[in-house]
């Protein structure tokens, strides 16, 4: 039997709901955005691309971590560092101003702990390798400051290797040799690889260097969509055989519909390929991105879970889905050692 909407939020409470991916600290350090306050949705029918996350909605939602992911623009190359920095001190001035609120975390352990202290949990990641300015010593110190996962490539070319699309993209350039370094270096640092919008040449060039669990923070899948931006399923199986997980944006263009019923159906293609220990939730809020009706923001996160429980998904899945497999692969990649002071 279906969830109801209570159900769903109940359910929420007892388990670690965690979301691969939100662009929100570059609206908090451009912008001024106040995580802490709560933010309208537009009204139906208009853009709504982003103001999809606060505190008082990811409460609403469930939500008992938060991945964030720092973007750079990157040209020039140089400053690219300088961005993440400033994006990591936008969060640590939302967490100083709310400590009971929100709490940096590093590991599952972490997490778990946030959330049996009443905290949600913030995470860290960073989108694009042109971040490292072609050099693997920022790599150490990112992990330092709580940097968790490092996405390769994002829109262009940079030292690592090329783009699904965008500026530089290449379907047959894979992996540079500082790429097949900067994989190396982000496991000795704890820092999880990411192979979203990297091309498929370099998805497969960087499971191979990989020894530790890789993931997919934000993609949707070609065996539902047709899109330059989604995995196929040789892709999907290599991250399920590493120990990875993926996670499902809520993109309408990438899911290729509407409806919520589109991220279910993203999510299910994921485990009838790849397994049930694979799927995860990369929303890409505040990323500039439509999300489908009842997905509007991070508030309505408990419909997807309804809508999952009538496609008949059981709760044990559920759980894997919403967080679990995340958790697990947070687990499987020691993080470095303890936060450092800010």
């Amino acid at each position: 039997m279906a969830m109801t909407p209570d159900e769903a939020r109940a359910f929420h409470g007892e388990i670690h709901v965690l979301d691969l991916h939100a662009d929100t600290a570059k609206l908090m350090d451009k912008l001024g955005y106040d995580l802490a306050a709560r933010h309208e949705r537009p009204m139906p029918r208009r853009v709504n691309v982003f103001g999809h996350v606060d505190l008082p909605r990811l409460r609403d939602g469930g939500v008992a971590g938060q991945f964030f992911s720092f973007w750079t623009t990157p040209y020039p190359e140089r400053g690219c560092a300088r961005s993440v920095t400033k994006q990591l001190d936008a969060l640590d001035v939302a967490m100083a101003k709310n400590p009971s609120e929100l709490a940096w975390t590093r590991t599952g352990a972490d997490v778990r702990a946030a959330k049996a202290n009443g905290q949600i949990a913030a995470l860290g990641g960073i989108e694009g390798g042109q971040a490292l300015e072609s050099s693997l010593e920022p790599i150490e110190a990112f992990s330092r400051r709580g940097v968790r996962y490092l996405g390769l490539l994002h829109f262009s070319q940079n030292a690592i290797g090329r783009p699904a699309k965008g500026r530089g993209a290449s379907g047959t350039e894979g992996l540079t040799g500082f790429g097949r370094d900067v994989i190396r270096e982000c496991e000795r640092c704890g820092v999880i690889v990411d192979l979203a919008h990297i091309n498929r040449r370099g998805f497969f060039d960087a499971l191979e260097v990989a020894t530790l669990p890789p993931m997919v923070s934000h993609t949707g899948v070609l065996g539902v969509h047709e899109h330059w931006r989604n995995i196929d399923d040789e892709q999907l199986r290599a991250i399920a055989d590493k120990g990875g997980c993926v996670g499902i944006i809520f993109a309408r263009k990438y899911l290729g519909s509407s409806s919520i019923d589109s991220v279910v159906d993203h999510l299910l293609h994921v485990i009838d390929i790849a397994g049930d220990d694979a799927p995860a939730l990369g929303s890409d809020f505040d990323g500039f991105v439509v999300p489908p009706e009842g997905l509007e923001d991070v508030a309505a996160l408990p419909n997807l879970t309804v809508a999952l429980s009538r496609r008949g998904v059981p709760p044990r899945i559920l759980e894997k889905i919403l967080g679990g497999n995340v958790l697990r692969v947070l687990d499987a990649v020691p993080a470095w050692g303890r936060l450092q002071p800010s």
